[in-house]
């Protein structure tokens, strides 16, 4: 029935600002038809406001999107120069490294990079 995930709802109070943040901070590229959708590789990110739909807005918690990259550390500290702040340190779980922060409205998000095999 389901064939795939089209794209990953992100909830913003201030979508101009979360583009910025999704563009210029961490580098995702903007979509060439629709303003206020950026891609990470194949993944789409819908930045849309629930207020704007009478619904009241609710960052996206616990559920923390992995933003794949190849070195945790240099990405890090990247994005430190650029004024993201991260929540404690990275850390390793034995199979992958991962940095825990949040765009501008809250969202989770991390720094992820899996260096064990697959098998």
């Amino acid at each position: 029935m389901i064939s795939g995930l089209d794209f990953v709802a992100i909830p913003s109070q201030d979508s101009e600002r979360s583009r910025a943040f999704y563009v210029e901070t961490l580098g995702l590229r903007p979509d060439d038809h629709a303003r206020f959708e950026v891609w990470a590789g194949d993944t789409c990110f819908g930045i849309w406001q629930p207020e704007r739909l009478g619904m009241p807005f609710a960052a996206q918690k616990n559920a923390h999107l992995a933003l794949h990259v190849d070195d945790v550390a240099a990405a890090r500290a990247q994005l430190e120069a650029k004024g993201v702040t991260f929540a404690g340190e990275t850390f390793d779980t034995g199979v992958c490294q991962m940095a825990l922060f949040t765009d501008p409205d809250g969202n989770d998000l991390m720094l992820h990079s899996r260096y064990a095999p697959r098998e």
